[in-house]
């Protein structure tokens, strides 16, 4: 595509996918209208999947989110990320070490990393990551086991490091406002827009809200 997404890096809006229980047809759909809506970010995340199921979803979502510009990460499975040229991954404290994630993909693409703490933080900024993912601020009702972060760790963190730290756990319209004076770059949401009637609605609300709040 020719366009850095690295140097042109926005988090202010992450949505991370979640297709559990939707058709393919369905779920592409929400994808689509919540780009529009105004996701400036987007992670595909499947633990369920074979990889060639993985693969062939990734194309798709891939050809959507670069209709509109936005670049598409993958979770943990940097063998995906390659093979479909995405445009980065995001990495757990479990999965594969942010640096060889960037040896792996080179200079040109996205890390992203999962932070619960201020060393952790740390550690994923001196091995490369771009932004960082802190939480959960909240219970979630995704399938990943989550330990819950405070909003005063999350605020230590965005002191820490002078890469772009996201909220991420359980966050919605309706309780965001608590992350107010944080000193977040953005939120990461699934259920917020992935349950939602009306993902594009739901993306336009919530990108204002964090934009205000910004």
């Amino acid at each position: 595509m020719g366009y850095n997404f690295r140097k042109n890096l926005d988090t202010t809006l992450y949505l991370v996918t979640d297709s559990t229980n939707l058709e393919e047809k369905v779920f592409l759909k929400k994808i689509q209208k919540a780009c529009q809506g105004g996701v400036t970010l987007l992670q595909l995340r499947e633990k369920e999947r074979t990889s060639r199921e993985f693969l062939s979803l990734a194309k798709k979502v891939m050809e959507i989110s670069h209709r509109y510009n936005i670049p598409l990460l993958i979770d943990d499975r940097i063998d995906i990320a390659l093979a479909v040229n995405a445009d980065g991954v995001h990495v757990g404290q479990s999965d594969i070490p942010v640096s060889i994630a960037r040896k792996l993909l080179g200079e040109d693409k996205i890390v992203g990393a999962t932070a619960k703490t201020v060393d952790q933080a740390q550690e994923a900024y001196s091995q490369g990551a771009d932004y960082l993912g802190v939480g959960a601020i909240y219970p979630t009702t995704t399938k990943v086991i989550t330990v819950l972060t405070k909003v005063e760790t999350l605020a230590e963190i965005c002191k820490a490091v002078p890469i772009k730290v996201n909220a991420i756990g359980g966050l919605n319209r309706d309780n965001i406002s608590v992350l107010e004076g944080s000193g977040i770059d953005g939120i990461c949401v699934v259920s917020a827009i992935m349950k939602a009637e009306k993902p594009f609605e739901e993306a336009e609300s919530l990108r204002e809200q964090v934009e205000k709040m910004r």
